[in-house]
C-alpha cells in the first residue's frame, strides 16, 4: 500500500469572526491510500488541522505524516495518539478505499438520499447588525436552532441579539444555542449565563478558557444553563484522561470534533464514556472542506442522535470540492447520485 498527501488552502467566502480572531483561509491536507499496482482507485481523506487549536499544528504534523508514509509503504502500523487530524483522515481513508473507492464511508439511509441529518444555523462573530442578519437569513431558511459565536463585541449587543429572537419567536419555536469559545472571565460569567438562562438559551459552549477545570467543575454545578465542553477535550487522548475529566467537570453537554479528537474511534471513546455519565453530546465539524465534513457526515448518521448536529455543506469557501452534501431547510441531505469528482482530486498537489 502507498499513502500520499496534499496540502490545501482553503479561502473563505467571507472573513469569519472568532473569539480567536478573523480568519480568512485556512490550511487542510488530504490524504489518499491506494495499491501501487492501481493508483487509479484510491481512498481519501481528511486531516484538518485547525491552528491555534489543533495539538499537532506545527512542524510535527509533517514529520509524523511522512513517518506514516513510510511505515504505510512497509506494511507497520504508526502511533498516531497525539495527532488526533492525522488519525481521523487516516481512518477516512480505509474506511473509503476498503468500501469501493465510492466516497461512501458509511453506508445508511442518508447516503440513499432517504434520511436527512438536522443541523444547526450557525451565526459567524461580527457587528451588531451583521449577525442580526445572518441570524434572520437563517431562521428565514427555515433552521430551528441557531447556534451563535459571542465574545467578541459588546456583551450588551450580544445579549440584545439574544433578546430580539426571543421577543420573535418562543423557545419551543426556535432553539438558541452559544458559543463563547473561553470569551468569560470568572467575575461575570455567572451573571452572563444567568441572563442567556432566563432568554430560554438551550446551552453555552465552553464559557471559560479550556485549561482550569476546578473553575469549569464549579460554573457546570451551579449554572442555571447547561455547559457543553469543546476545548476542553483537546489534547486529551487515553481514556483515563478522558474519563478524569468528565468525571471531575461533570459537564450537561460535550461537543464532538473529530479532526480534534482523534477521528472516529476517538470520538466512539468519548461517546461510551459520555453515556456513562449521563451526558449528553453532539457533533460539530472543525472547518474542514467537504471531504472531512462528508465523512464525519456520514457517520453521525449512523449514530442515532436527534439533536441538531453543527455539520454543514462546507459552503464557507470559495474553493472548496464537489460534494453530494446539500442542505434543505435545517435538513443536512445527501445526493447519492453526486460523489466525489475523482478527475479533480487526482489534480490536486499529492506528495510522497
Amino acid at each position: 500500500m502507498r499513502l500520499q498527501f496534499a496540502p490545501y488552502n482553503l479561502k473563505f467566502a467571507t472573513p469569519a469572526g472568532t473569539s480567536r480572531g478573523i480568519l480568512t483561509e485556512k490550511i487542510t491536507c488530504f490524504i489518499r491510500i491506494f495499491d501501487e499496482n492501481n493508483p487509479e482507485r484510491f481512498g481519501i481523506g481528511e486531516a484538518g488541522i485547525f491552528p491555534g487549536l489543533s495539538v499537532e499544528a506545527n512542524d510535527t504534523f509533517f514529520y509524523k505524516l511522512m513517518e506514516l508514509q513510510a511505515n504505510v509503504r512497509i506494511g507497520r502500523s504508526t502511533d498516531l495518539t497525539s495527532f488526533p487530524s492525522l488519525q481521523s483522515g487516516l481512518e477516512q481513508a480505509i474506511r473509503d478505499f476498503t468500501g469501493g473507492c465510492r466516497g461512501i464511508y458509511f453506508d445508511s439511509p442518508f447516503v440513499s438520499g432517504k434520511e436527512p441529518i438536522c443541523i444547526n444555523g450557525l451565526i459567524w462573530m461580527g457587528t451588531y447588525d451583521v449577525m442580526r442578519d445572518q441570524i434572520e437569513k437563517k431562521i428565514n431558511a427555515g433552521f430551528k436552532c441557531i447556534k451563535l459565536k459571542i465574545g467578541a463585541i459588546d456583551w450588551n449587543k450580544e445579549i440584545e441579539l439574544v433578546k430580539k429572537i426571543r421577543k420573535d419567536f418562543y423557545r419551543d419555536n426556535i432553539e438558541i444555542r452559544v458559543d463563547a469559545n473561553g470569551a468569560f472571565d470568572m467575575d461575570t460569567v455567572l451573571i452572563k449565563l444567568k441572563m442567556l438562562a432566563d432568554l430560554g438559551v438551550h446551552s453555552i459552549e465552553q464559557p471559560i478558557k479550556a485549561g482550569n477545570p476546578e473553575l469549569m467543575a464549579f460554573l457546570c454545578s451551579v449554572s442555571p444553563l447547561p455547559i457543553a465542553l469543546d476545548e476542553e477535550l483537546v489534547g486529551k487522548f487515553t481514556m483515563d484522561s478522558k474519563r478524569i475529566l468528565l468525571d471531575t467537570i461533570r459537564p450537561q453537554y460535550i461537543i464532538l470534533k473529530p479532526s480534534l479528537i482523534g477521528g472516529y474511534s476517538g470520538a466512539e471513546e468519548w461517546i461510551r464514556l459520555a453515556d456513562e455519565y449521563g451526558t449528553g453530546w453532539w457533533f460539530t465539524s472543525a472547518l474542514e472542506s467537504n471531504i472531512g465534513l462528508n465523512a464525519i457526515a456520514q457517520w453521525v448518521a449512523t449514530l442515532n442522535c436527534t439533536m441538531p448536529q453543527g455539520l454543514g455543506i462546507g459552503a464557507l469557501y470559495t474553493n472548496n470540492l464537489q460534494s453530494p452534501l446539500y442542505l434543505k431547510n435545517e435538513n443536512l441531505m445527501y445526493n447519492p447520485d453526486l460523489s466525489f469528482d475523482r478527475n479533480q482530486l487526482d489534480a490536486l498537489d499529492w506528495r510522497e
